[in-house]
């Protein structure tokens, strides 16, 4: 009897010692850097790595860019405020013109009224005569 439990003992240690190897062998191809998930780990490290370098340098140029875009948004609100004031000083100015001498012997002369047409262009480019250019 005590021999048929040590061979079965033996046979138990020898079964174990096999199955320890395959675990072993499997588990050295499963960490394998180049075929197994190691080297798909290794890959995917890799890439987050990148990712975050992006990620970062990304994030600078959005900040530099909300930074100009916000200085760029000022400007144009200071600008339109001065062409504001200006078409609003435009207002002011009278449509006919002041006399020029306030002496009462002299009379201003009769001048026509200036219409303008519509359809004319405010500001006309005329050719120089000598050498054919607009000036």
């Amino acid at each position: 009897m005590e021999l048929i439990a040590d061979i079965l003992l033996a046979a138990g240690a020898i079964g174990a010692g096999v199955y320890c190897f395959v675990l072993a062998r499997r588990l050295n191809r499963f960490n394998d850097l180049e075929k197994g998930v190691g080297g798909a780990v290794a890959v995917l490290s890799a890439q987050v790595d990148d990712l975050n370098r992006t990620l970062v340098a990304a994030q600078q140029t959005a900040a530099t860019s909300a930074k100009s875009l916000t200085e760029l948004t000022k400007r144009a609100e200071d600008m339109s405020r001065r062409l504001e004031l200006q078409m609003a000083a435009l207002h002011d100015i009278p449509s006919t013109p002041a006399p020029q001498s306030t002496r009462p012997e002299a009379s201003p002369p009769a001048s026509k009224p200036v219409t303008t047409n519509p359809n004319t262009p405010m500001f006309a480019r005329r050719s120089h005569p000598a050498t054919g250019d607009a000036a």
